[in-house]
């Protein structure tokens, strides 16, 4: 419930004051399957991803954030696209990232309510459709650096 009421004192914030922000998502994929999680606010399934902090660096916000959701410790990561976002009244700026070398060391913070893993080819069917059309370009082999919109 916490996370939930924060979250709409967020959307009042970006109603008011149309932030622009930076933020992070990480597709973590291992033997055909990649991590998603599942917020305690928020419907549905997600790349593990948020914003950056001041002083941060695109590649730190990446492992951070994957750590914090996840538990997970990234190897390498590449920059796979930068897309921008215009919904619910702010400007999203987002680097998502592949990763298919990780470990998990530690637990998702309580703002998570599922860490799991999904086949590929068996994406759930209420998961955040931008993410899965990332997820569908990567199994077709056609993900490619790009940048737009969402």
């Amino acid at each position: 419930m916490y996370f939930k009421i924060l979250y709409l004192g967020f959307k009042i914030y970006c109603f008011l004051f149309r932030p622009v922000r930076m933020g992070v998502r990480v597709m973590m994929i291992k033997t055909n399957e990649v991590w998603m999680v599942r917020h305690t606010y928020l419907n549905g399934w997600f790349l593990p991803g948020g914003g950056l902090k001041r002083g941060e660096t695109l590649d730190q916000a990446a492992r951070r954030e994957a750590y914090e959701e996840t538990g997970a410790d990234l190897k390498e990561i590449k920059l796979i696209g930068i897309f921008t976002n215009f919904d619910q009244w702010k400007t999203d700026h987002t680097s998502v990232f592949l990763c298919s070398d990780f470990n998990f060391k530690g637990k998702p913070d309580g703002e998570i309510a599922e860490v799991r893993s999904f086949a590929l080819s068996e994406l759930p069917a209420d998961m955040y459709s931008v993410h899965r059309g990332l997820l569908e370009k990567y199994s077709s082999g056609s993900i490619t650096f790009q940048t737009g919109q969402w």
